[in-house]
């Protein structure tokens, strides 16, 4: 039983701070390219990566995806 990362929600704390995805690669230092690859669930943050885009956007790791709950 345990947790898994479900739907990325960048694009929702994007939103929610009117923040472009331009504007978070120039502050995070992350290419436009790898950021629209977390948006658009193309690929997944690494912890570090999380970490480092929470900071910025203050807002809390977990809330940057649905957690999915398993119990197998």
């Amino acid at each position: 039983m345990a947790f898994s990362r479900g739907k990325c929600l960048l694009k929702r704390r994007l939103d929610e701070r009117h923040m472009t995805q331009s504007e978070l690669s120039r502050r995070t230092g992350y290419s436009r390219q790898i950021i629209s690859h977390y948006a658009n669930d193309r690929s997944m943050m690494s912890p570090e990566a999380m970490k480092t885009i929470s900071y910025v956007l203050r807002c809390s790791m977990e809330s940057l995806y649905e957690w999915v709950w398993s119990d197998q």
